[in-house]
């Protein structure tokens, strides 16, 4: 049987401890051998922290009542023996819920109340607002603790058609599909916007993220739900019911926020929940079999798929079976076979990308290090040369030899203006990739996008405002093109150049490809225009919506652009780092030249146990480089033998 989600996952955890365990000690025996500069150091810290803080965000969307709850009980909290997601009829989950573990916090369930909706801040700015939440303890000890506390999510209040509106909740202009008004004239709504839960659990403690989401009404209502959490998310769970069918308000999900998503090569399995209603005692195996493939059948065309590409589950009796150990239950679920489709096709894929990364890491780790070794090797042979050059010679000629190093070495010291010189040139290169992505200036860009949808009246040429703002962000992300080509010159240049005058052996890297973040920058163009399309014309005349829109949209790009800016540090870090440790090697061979003709003149033998040092740090040399190899070899493969496995899982469409 293939492994399940939580099985991979678990395995996929280990896997990343042990990784991070191999790092450390790789560190370690290069600082015990000398070879443990700050390049190196900087390197292997930030492929620690890569491995050891990798998240997977899997966010489940539907329409209310699909069995969302359901199936995250069943897949992730059986073991505790009953439900913690709250579910039943009707209505449940009512407002986003994150699930995720912070080992800094107590374990909690935090609540933003659905009035910090009036209020024009993000939700990523109400995140550091604590004292704005209402926060429970949780027991995770405790499971029946756990479920009367996430009974919290789908609280609802009552307020007037007035509150509603300004709370962005009702419209009367498109009353359908929305919140319902009752006969007294009032709304019922969401008590809570957002929801934090904070457990320690097997899972979430190896960076797993579940994004639980409510129906079209919370998708159309927040933002920064829509075009914020779910593109953050690595995998995306759609999911319909056998009972319904695919009604309208599944196909407006599945068309305005899953489908665009899909197209951004997002995961997206589809899954068609409550097969057990199709569970007819008096019909056979063979005629339910049939109704079930014919209820697929009509999902995938419904939403333009192959029926390969719908998975039918039952997600309550799949949590049943696990509570109750019933094996013959659980198979007919078919919930082991939707969590083989995660655990290859979404998790699979995510580890897949993760390995390859690091698979180019080592390498060039690797390079850098034995260039280090090599010129520490070639040093070595120079002065094994010279040493054989002064054999039998007379003092005058060790004294010339001595002003000879030595005025090499002020040399040396005086080439550092021409190194000042490179770096002040690296400082303006860097700085113009900081000027393409400074924050004020996507402040403005977003108060001008504000601005332009803020205008009367309906916005047709909507497509325009924002091409217009984005073609301007885009031009500077195609600067940062250009940009990094004259620095990747230079770079190859500049080393070449001190390689050749000074003897260093610099190991040219390579720059961030930020060719990525102008793709990121037309997939979120993309994704806003698929929000704002015809559905939400009319919203797009109120202030506090563009607002919205606006404040989702510039927490995504300030996101994106930080990412841009730490990794040029990162780059410009190490490549300072290296020269440094290149100047420091050449200062202690001046060093080491001049200390063996020292040691020539003190004693008659001093010249042949200089040799012997010499000769015995050669080999300790050559013994490294083999030592380093196997180091890295040992690295190399265990970061291979999981690569190659999830390389022969097949990814999901």
């Amino acid at each position: 049987m293939t492994a399940t989600f939580k099985a991979q996952w678990a395995e996929h955890g280990a896997w990343r401890r042990d990784f991070c365990f191999l790092l450390r000690l790789f560190a370690q025996w290069l600082k015990d051998n000398a070879l443990l500069d700050a390049a190196a150091q900087d390197r292997i810290k930030l492929l620690e922290q890569r491995v050891r803080t990798e998240k997977l965000t899997v966010a489940f969307v539907a329409e209310y009542s699909r069995g969302k709850s359901e199936l995250i009980n069943a897949i992730f909290f059986a073991d505790f023996g009953r439900r913690i997601m709250p579910t039943g009829a009707g209505r449940t989950t009512m407002c986003p819920t994150e699930i995720a573990y912070d080992p800094d916090a107590a374990p909690s369930l935090r609540l933003l109340p659905i009035q910090t909706r009036l209020q024009p801040l993000a939700l990523d700015d109400w995140r550091q607002t604590p004292e704005a939440w209402t926060c429970l303890e949780l027991d995770v000890n405790d499971a029946d603790h756990l479920a009367r506390s996430m009974e919290r999510v789908t609280e609802t209040i009552q307020v007037t058609e007035q509150d509603a509106q300004a709370l962005g909740l009702w419209h009367a202009q498109t009353p359908q599909g929305q919140w319902v008004i009752d006969a007294q004239g009032l709304v019922q709504v969401p008590k809570w916007r957002h929801a934090l839960m904070n457990i320690e659990h097997p899972l979430l403690k190896q960076g797993l993220v579940i994004l639980d989401t409510p129906g079209l009404n919370a998708l159309g209502a927040e933002p920064e739900l829509t075009i914020g959490l779910l593109e953050q998310a690595q995998a995306h769970v759609f999911m319909l019911s056998a009972d319904s069918g695919v009604s309208k308000s599944d196909l407006a999900i599945w068309r305005e926020h899953m489908a665009p998503h899909m197209r951004q090569a997002i995961p997206t399995l589809v899954v068609l929940n409550k097969i057990d209603t199709l569970w007819d005692e008096l019909s056979s195996a063979a005629q339910i079999a049939q109704q079930i493939s014919q209820q697929k059948a009509r999902t995938a065309q419904a939403l333009g798929l192959e029926n390969e590409s719908v998975v039918t589950v039952s997600a309550k009796k799949g949590l049943i079976a696990k509570i109750g150990n019933n094996p013959e239950l659980l198979e007919k679920s078919g919930l082991l076979q939707l969590e083989a489709i995660l655990a290859q096709g979404v998790l699979g894929e995510r580890q897949r990308m993760v390995r390859e990364g690091l698979k180019f890491d080592i390498s060039d780790l690797r390079a850098s290090l034995l260039g280090t070794l090599d010129a520490q090797d070639r040093d070595l042979q120079a002065q094994r040369l010279e040493l054989n050059s002064l054999h039998g010679k007379s003092h005058f000629v060790l004294c010339q030899m001595r002003g000879r190093i030595t005025r090499e070495q002020h040399r040396f010291e005086e080439a550092s203006t021409k190194m000042s010189a490179i770096k002040a040139v690296y400082r303006k290169l860097f700085n113009n990739i900081l000027e393409q992505v400074q924050p004020q200036d996507l402040i403005r860009e977003m108060q001008t996008l504000a601005d332009a949808l803020s205008r009367p009246g309906l916005k047709w040429d909507v497509k325009k405002i924002y091409g217009d703002t984005f073609e301007r962000l885009q031009k500077r992300a195609q600067s940062l093109q250009t940009i990094t080509q004259d620095l990747q010159a230079l770079q190859s240049s500049a080393f070449t150049q001190l390689n050749a005058e000074y003897g260093f052996m610099l190991q040219p890297l390579k720059l961030p490809d930020f060719s990525a973040y102008d793709m990121d920058l037309e997939l979120a163009k993309r994704s806003h225009l698929a929000y704002v399309g015809l559905r939400h014309s009319l919203r797009l005349q109120r202030a506090d919506f563009v607002g919205q829109i606006v404040r989702a949209l510039f927490h995504r790009l300030n996101a994106l652009q930080t990412a841009v800016r730490a990794d040029a540090h990162q780059w410009r870090l190490s490549v300072l780092a290296q020269i440094e440790a290149q100047t420091v090697l050449r200062r202690s061979h001046f060093a080491s030249r001049l200390e063996s003709i020292e040691k020539i003149e003190r004693a008659a033998g001093g010249f042949d146990q200089r040799l012997r040092d010499i000769l015995e740090r050669e080999q300790q040399i050559k013994n490294l480089r083999q030592k380093l190899e196997d180091q890295v070899a040992h690295l190399s493969a265990a970061n291979d033998e999981a690569l190659a496995q999830t390389r022969s899982s097949p990814p999901l469409d």
